[in-house]
């Protein structure tokens, strides 16, 4: 049982760490991420006519490639990415290693490029790569990887809700981490977040896609795909953020036990008071 007195006492410490200092750090986004979001568009059909080159160079419709008889896991990347975009399709592929379902047959994957530079041989390139680390037999529709000019690549960016932003100066884009699975009939179904997919996760995703029911996604983490910056430090200081958050979680957690627990300590006391005063004891 805790002590009145020493629960006190962390309740006090706890609320001495979250200061509002340590709360406005928290939201002090880099400038340059401050549009690096998303914004979900569960049941939003896909524009279907807009035109991709997929990896080996034929002209494709959106909607050639999304919908038909099984639900896709889309993807945003870009092939030179140095560190979020690996990280998102290892995770993807990590967990979709542990899933029954299998690519091409339960379902497709489709990875679109964000950066209108990239192009069919860079596409293949990437593609053989995953279909290889995969490790299972696939039909040739399982994994698509499209590339476009930047109108087009926005306009699909824009109706999935996946903001991203490009930085001049270091040559890179800055975006979220997250797939998205999209039904049949080329309707958004669920979003998926970070760079790890739990296997249940994603099992449950695609046959929620296949009989198009659509489910918000409540706990979300995004992560932005930004090489360090020795100049500004900027990778260094999302990350401490992010361990700031962790931080500042916990000690709220640690203060709403403690103060429940103080709560039902008083309680009791004052019971037993009750209870020896009646009695004549005291």
């Amino acid at each position: 049982m805790f002590k009145a007195s020493r629960a006190s006492f962390l309740i006090l410490l706890a609320g001495a760490l979250v200061t509002p200092s340590a709360v406005a750090q928290l939201n002090n986004t880099p400038k340059e991420l401050e549009e690096v979001r998303v914004k979900e568009h569960l049941g939003d059909e896909l524009p279907s006519t807009l035109g991709f080159t997929r990896h080996d160079a034929a002209r494709v419709s959106l909607g050639s490639v999304v919908r038909g008889d099984k639900p896709t896991i889309l993807v945003f990347a870009y092939h030179r990415c140095p560190m979020l975009c690996s990280f998102v399709i290892d995770g993807l592929l990590k967990g979709l290693k542990d899933v029954k379902a299998t690519a091409g047959t339960d379902f497709n994957v489709v990875s679109v490029s964000i950066d209108p530079r990239d192009n069919p041989e860079s596409a293949t390139k990437k593609r053989d790569q995953i279909v290889s680390r995969y490790g299972r037999q696939v039909q040739p529709d399982a994994f698509t990887f499209l590339t476009g000019d930047e109108k087009t690549i926005k306009e699909l960016t824009a109706a999935v809700g996946f903001d991203f932003v490009y930085d001049a100066r270091q040559d890179q884009y800055a975006h979220p981490a997250a797939v998205f699975l999209v039904s049949p009939t080329g309707r958004l179904t669920r979003y998926l977040y970070g760079i790890m997919y739990d296997p249940d996760d994603l099992k449950l995703a695609i046959i929620e896609s296949k009989a198009e029911q659509s489910r918000s996604t409540v706990e979300k983490l995004l992560l932005y795909c930004y090489h360090y910056d020795p100049q500004g430090k900027r990778y260094a200081m999302v990350a401490m953020r992010v361990m700031r958050l962790g931080g500042l979680v916990t000690v709220l957690a640690l203060g709403s036990l403690l103060a429940t627990l103080w709560r039902a300590d008083r309680r009791r006391t004052s019971q037993l008071q009750s209870t020896h005063a009646s009695t004549g004891l005291s």
